[in-house]
This record gives structure tokens, C-alpha cells and sequence, in this order.
């Protein structure tokens, strides 16, 4: 109740940020005549990424049948259509006029000839965005068609059992109910693998098709692609953190899958690191004055404490994982996670305003301040991202119930999932993941029946 309470507060201040927005205009935020894109465009980049994490470990795992993704999938597919949901805000709101967000589409209009560019990478973002979401939207709801069905015959009261009837589309059972399921989960996943891909390459063209220096640069689709990866997988596990408490998930969101969460988010940190040299690297070796300046200027100018953030959080702290002691607490793992999300905040912030605030023409230089309106949008998308994931906990099953109970048969007939000093043998009974639903309850439906 508490955690809900802070969330609608910060979501109130949302809804005023968004208020003042629209009344009095985009003015209202620190833009200036130079720095025209700033915490709008920051913060639909950071949110983009974060809503990565939850399709890779959906889709691309699930191709290469890795069974841990199976206790921590449920979530993150959530994280990510939260996430979107907060992405989108940020563009539709720097339009100005938003009620007029529909001419970014292909349709018919009054107004003759009038037609979306094709050529603009903003709106290869529509598209790719908007497939990106509806793709995640479908498979997170796949997967849960089973556990609705499940609490559908657990639940007691009328209106809870016609609700998940509604949403278990009838689901049987069946072994031929679970041969399409799992044949649609792969189409699904092999439709989403590229996807992971391409959504975050498209956002990084916004920067790298234009001639500003500091953007105008091949690497940014791969440094975009791992740097989503990196601050998406630290989100799963703060929220995967909190929920393993609070919902005492400890048999099934174990020492183990942090370990390998873990590992990911140092590799992909890594890459990340080996891109911020690479930059740098480019900058010097292509003689252009102005590349260089504008990488001198990220470390050394006005902004120079947005740029050391960037470094400690993304590059070197990370690290820290190599350290096995570190790699399995809960407590450091916790810190590591939130400290990496800072800092692929602070990158997004160096690489928009740092290469903006100072460009050709040093009588065009200015400093962007953000204004309480900025703060408030910002601070208002977590309040939004943060209620609508304690209300999916609050009625939806966090764990993927059917495939953690292929894992739990697998348990007791073999024994240890994983191997090593770490390994956990996961109990034979299974807690329930929905408030109202027993845990001992029978379960209706058998992959094998």
C-alpha cells in the first residue's frame, strides 16, 4: 500500500507536469533556440532501452531454450511494455500540439496533399516503436493465457472467475492447446529476436544520420543496441529484486539467475565501455576540429561531471561483477542495478546535450538548464511506469507458472536445475504469485495429458 501510495503521488505529479505542458506549451521546459532536444528526448531514449531487456529474455532465450529465464520472463516482458508506454509520452509531448500525434501516420487527410516524410528517422521511429510494442504486447499475453486459466479454477468469487475466463480465451489444456501454444511462442520469439535489434539501431539513426558532431557516427546502432541491453537488464533486476521480497519468491528467483543476470549486464557493459574508447578513438583519428572538439568538450567542458557519472557508473562500476562475492548479493547487486541506470541516464544526457549546448559557431553556444516542468514530466514517468507494474503484481501472476512447473518436475526427478556451490533445489509445492489464490489449489491443465 505504501509503494502504491508513492507511486500515485509521483504519478500526480506527472499529470500536472503533462497539464502544464499542454497549456502553456513546450516553453515550459529549458529548451532553448540551441538546444532544442534535452530531458524529453534523454528520457525517451533511456526508457526505449529499458523496455529492451524484456524481450531479449523472452524471445532470444527462449530460442536458445535457456529454462532459468523461465522464474524472471513474466516480469520483464511487463517491464517492457511499461516502459514503452513511457517512451511514447516523451516525443508526442515534445510535438507541441499532440492532438495532432496522428499525422506521423500514413493516413488519409484533409488537408490534399500533405504525407509523412519517409526519409525522417522519427518516423521510422513510429514504426518501429509501434511494432516493437505490439509485438511485446502479444507475446507477454500469450504466455499468460495458461496462468490465467489456472487462477480462472482457482478463483473463489463470481466476478474473478468470469474475469480470467475472459482473459484465458477458454483454454483447456489440452496437449493440442499446448502444442500451439508452443508453437506460436516461437513464431513469436523468432518475429522479436530482430526486433531487439532493430528498434534501438532506428532510435540511434536520429543521431547518426544527421551531421551534428558527436552524432554523425557509425557505431551508434551497435553502442545503442548493447547500452539498451545493459541499462534493460539492470531494471529487470532492481524490479526482480523487490519483487523476490515482497512476494518471498526466493525459491524461484534464485542466487543463480542473479548471478547470470549479472553476467549479461558486465558484458554488455563492457561493450559498452569499448564504444565510449572507440568514440574517442574516431574523433582523433578522422583530423575533422570539430569531432574533436566535441568530445573534448563532453570531458572537459561545462558538462564535465554529466560525463565522469557517465564513465564511474557505466564502465567502472560494472567491474565490480567480476568479484563472485559481489555477483551473489542481493544487497550489492541491488545498488549495482540502480547505479547503472544513472549512469545510461547520464549517457543519454552527454550525448544530446553536450553535443548540442556548443556547435559551429561559438556565438550560437548555450547552456541548458532544465525548469520544474522538465523534473516533473521525468519524475512522473516513474510514477506512471511504477503503478502499472504494482498493478500488473497486484492481479496478474509475476512467475510464469507454466513453465516453472516443467522446471519443478524436472527438480524432483533429477534434481538440482543448476550446477555448483549455488545451485538450489526448487520445492515440489509451488507458492501462489496472485493474491486470492491458494497455493495448494489443484492445477487443471497438464502439458502431458
Amino acid at each position: 500500500m505504501g509503494a502504491m501510495s508513492v507511486a500515485l503521488f509521483f504519478l500526480g505529479i506527472f499529470f500536472y507536469s503533462v497539464y502544464r505542458t499542454l497549456w502553456y506549451g513546450i516553453g515550459e521546459w529549458g529548451l532553448n533556440k540551441t538546444v532544442g532536444w534535452a530531458w524529453d528526448i534523454t528520457n525517451f531514449v533511456w526508457w526505449v532501452g529499458i523496455g529492451h531487456a524484456g524481450t531479449l529474455i523472452s524471445a532470444v532465450l527462449l530460442l536458445f531454450r535457456q529454462k532459468w529465464r523461465s522464474s524472471i520472463n513474466r516480469a520483464a516482458e511487463a517491464m517492457t511494455i511499461f516502459a514503452v508506454i513511457c517512451a511514447a509520452m516523451f516525443p508526442v509531448l515534445h510535438m507541441g500540439r499532440p492532438w495532432l500525434a496522428f499525422y506521423v501516420f500514413p493516413l488519409q487527410n484533409t488537408l490534399g496533399s500533405l504525407w509523412v516524410n519517409f526519409n525522417s528517422p522519427l518516423l521510422w521511429d513510429v514504426f518501429a516503436i509501434s511494432t516493437y510494442f505490439t509485438v511485446s504486447l502479444v507475446f507477454w499475453y500469450t504466455g499468460l493465457v495458461p496462468d490465467f486459466a489456472s487462477i480462472r479454477d482457482r478463483a473463489k468469487g463470481p466476478i474473478a472467475k468470469f474475469s480470467y475466463s475472459m482473459l484465458s480465451f477458454g483454454w483447456t489444456g489440452s496437449a493440442k492447446a499446448w502444442s500451439r501454444y508452443e508453437t506460436v511462442s516461437l513464431i513469436l520469439a523468432g518475429v522479436s529476436t530482430p526486433l531487439v535489434l532493430s528498434v534501438h539501431t532506428i532510435v540511434s539513426m536520429d543521431f547518426a544520420t544527421s551531421v551534428v558532431p558527436g552524432w554523425h557516427t557509425t557505431i551508434f546502432p551497435p553502442y545503442f543496441v548493447a547500452g539498451a541491453i545493459f541499462s534493460g537488464f539492470a531494471m529487470v533486476l532492481t524490479l526482480m529484486l523487490i519483487t523476490r521480497v515482497v512476494f518471498k519468491l526466493e525459491d524461484y528467483i534464485t542466487l543463480e539467475h542473479i548471478a547470470l543476470m549479472n553476467k549479461i549486464m558486465m558484458v554488455t557493459g563492457s561493450i559498452v565501455g569499448v564504444a565510449y574508447i572507440t568514440e574517442f578513438f574516431i574523433a582523433w583519428y578522422s583530423q575533422v576540429e570539430f569531432e574533436q572538439y566535441a568530445f573534448i568538450n563532453r570531458a572537459t567542458g561545462p558538462y564535465w561531471w554529466a560525463y565522469a557519472s557517465m564513465m564511474t557508473c557505466n564502465v567502472i562500476t560494472p567491474q565490480l561483477v567480476w568479484f563472485r562475492r559481489v555477483r551473489y548479493s542481493i544487497v550489492l547487486t541491488f545498488i549495482l542495478s540502480i547505479i547503472v541506470n544513472i549512469g545510461m541516464w547520464f549517457e543519454r544526457f552527454v550525448i544530446i546535450v553536450t553535443s548540442l549546448h556548443r556547435d559551429y559557431l561559438p556565438s550560437s553556444w548555450a547552456m541548458f538548464s532544465p525548469t520544474m516542468i522538465d523534473i516533473g514530466v521525468y519524475v512522473g514517468t516513474l510514477g506512471l511506469f511504477f503503478t502499472l507494474f504494482l498493478l500488473f503484481a497486484k492481479f496478474f501472476p509475476v512467475i510464469n507458472m507454466a513453465e516453472v512447473k516443467t522446471i519443478l518436475k524436472y527438480t524432483v526427478d533429477n534434481g538440482p536445475t543448476y550446477s555448483g556451490n549455488h545451485a538450489h533445489h526448487v520445492p515440489a509445492t509451488t507458492h501462489s504469485a496472485t493474491p486470492g489464490v491458494p497455493a495448494s489449489a489443484p492445477v487443471t491443465y497438464n502439458k502431458h495429458d
